[in-house]
């Protein structure tokens, strides 16, 4: 049963007409987005209007839906009604979820986009709230520095203080990755980590290729839920943190510090130590990587820079 809230954006979004040509983002701003969402009836529609709202719009928008069971894809296809700019794909319903099905779904959407007069693409979650502006700002980013070429704002959950700003500043969540279209491309497409952290390993990529990366800290998005609830309990997600970041190839000596750290959150102490033990654990297993070995070596050489940076100022 959706909740009033989503209730009423969906009417919003029923009763809204086409959008404004004004409103849409000219040659200098263009952008598309895509979407991937599984049974998130009850944020999706925030999300959308979150979109609606912008003051410049996208010229295509592509959701896809991992076989949503819920009252997901109907709230998505009473935005399409107004909006035929939005587009949405049905996938058969996967019997388990993964880290992976994000990156292929994402994939699809990118492939099945209609229109090629954009220069930038943003990788949207489907559980954010963002302000009206929000796109329009960053793409002044991208206007103020030609080498930027991946930039986001600040994901935070709901109930989380809004001033707890990471400390790595060049690394941008997927749930709001925006890419110049050149920087994408160079990409070479995403690489579906079974552990997860493909995010992280296309703003290393980018910036390997010579794009600047930015975490835009001014930018505050609402996620609207925790992340990674599939994974279970919160030490089994925290545990499969350091599965993942074993996966990503992040530098031992590095991810002992990360760990340390951590040792304030959510549970105090705890939290750092099944992180760190999630690492081992995989490393001591010797988990085979997909991740290519010039990647790791040149995301290792930053880690370590990071570290000697940070020695040098404490």
């Amino acid at each position: 049963m959706l909740s009033d809230k989503t209730k009423n954006v969906s009417e919003e979004t029923t009763s809204s007409q086409s959008p404004n040509k004004d409103q849409q983002s000219d040659e200098k701003s263009a952008y598309v987005l895509v979407t991937p969402v599984r049974n998130e009836k009850l944020f999706v529609g925030r999300t959308i209007q979150s979109v609606l709202n912008q003051t410049i719009l996208p010229r295509e928008w592509i959701i896809v839906s991992d076989g949503s069971t819920d009252n997901t894809d109907s709230i998505i296809e009473t935005a399409i009604q107004a909006y035929p700019w939005i587009r949405l794909i049905k996938l058969p319903q996967r019997e388990h979820p993964s880290f992976a099905a994000v990156v292929e779904n994402t994939t699809l959407g990118i492939d099945q986009l209609s229109i090629d007069n954009y220069d930038f693409i943003g990788l949207l979650d489907s559980d954010l709230e963002f302000q009206t502006d929000y796109f329009e700002l960053l793409l002044e980013e991208f206007d103020e520095d030609p080498k930027l070429g991946l930039a986001g704002g600040v994901a935070i959950d709901i109930g989380l203080p809004k001033n707890q700003i990471p400390r790595n500043k060049q690394d941008v969540p997927g749930a709001l990755q925006f890419f110049r279209r050149t920087c994408f491309e160079s990409l070479g497409g995403l690489i579906a980590i079974p552990e997860g952290g493909w995010d992280c390993l296309s703003c290393t990529v980018a910036r390997m290729n010579g794009y600047k990366t930015k975490l835009v800290t001014n930018l505050i998005v609402d996620h609207l839920k925790p992340r990674n609830t599939t994974q279970g309990s919160k030490l089994r997600r925290i545990w499969q943190m350091g599965v993942r970041d074993y996966a990503l190839g992040y530098h031992p000596l590095f991810e002992f510090v990360k760990c340390l750290g951590k040792y304030r959150s959510n549970p105090p102490l705890l939290a750092a130590f099944v992180w760190w033990l999630g690492y081992c654990h995989a490393t001591i297993q010797s988990r085979e990587r997909i991740v290519p070995k010039e990647i790791v070596e040149f995301a290792r050489s930053e880690q370590l820079l990071r570290l000697r940076r940070t020695l040098k100022f404490s």
